[in-house]
């Protein structure tokens, strides 16, 4: 899909994400713009890339400045690596405990304050946004509360979260779930599922607190 008509639907929605990759900055900050995006929340735990340097914290903030578009470190609160012990389960992060910390919630509320003086896209660093915790987690936890969420992908494309939704039933093969009863379990299942194959592991070394969660 061509960008230019992308820039003319992207006012359907009320943020954006985008995962960096490996493309070039020239073409990065090329579909910020044709999303009319004005600021990138970023949402990495760790904002540096040795491999693309130009998406390293300062060198993106300088350049995205230069374009005329904000930019926000929020990673501490919005990251996918949690500090603390207390969300991980059997050494994975576990999103939904993560969804409820308090530091979590107040960076979404911070989010959310902004996406009404700004155009936001949260940016993490994998393509695919049902490999990131920007869609499985942060834009979950926004299109609960009722914000339209569309995923930018590298072809320019502006994916619905719905629809991205959708993908995430067929690909983890909930949507023929006997043991889901319902809809709402079904994709509450998916995102379970999905999450627990691409969240954060903590290295070996590291204490890991089991789990006796009912979801695991």
């Amino acid at each position: 899909m061509d960008v230019w008509y992308n820039a003319k639907i992207a006012m359907d929605f009320h943020l954006f994400t985008i995962g960096h990759s490996n493309i070039p900055i020239d073409r990065f900050v090329a579909l910020l713009q044709h999303a009319g995006a004005t600021t990138v929340a970023d949402v990495r735990s760790v904002p540096a890339s040795r491999r693309f340097p130009w998406f390293s914290k300062n060198n993106l903030a300088n350049r995205l400045s230069q374009e005329g578009i904000g930019y926000l470190a929020m990673g501490d609160a919005l990251g996918g690596r949690p500090r603390d012990e207390r969300p991980y389960c059997d050494g994975v992060a576990d999103y939904e405990a993560m969804a409820k910390e308090p530091h979590y919630l107040g960076g979404l509320a911070r989010l959310t304050a902004e996406a009404a003086r700004s155009r936001i896209c949260l940016m993490c660093a994998e393509r695919e946004p049902l490999d990131c915790h920007r869609c499985l987690l942060v834009a979950r936890s926004l299109a609960e509360g009722g914000f339209a969420i569309g995923h930018i992908l590298h072809d320019g494309a502006i994916e619905p979260h719905a629809e991205t939704e959708r993908r995430l039933l067929a690909l983890t093969g909930e949507a023929c779930d006997l043991f889901a009863s319902g809809q709402h379990e079904r994709l509450a299942a998916a995102y379970r599922r999905r999450a627990l194959a691409v969240a954060y592991r903590r290295p070996a070394n590291k204490p890991a607190r089991a789990c006796a969660s009912e979801h695991r």
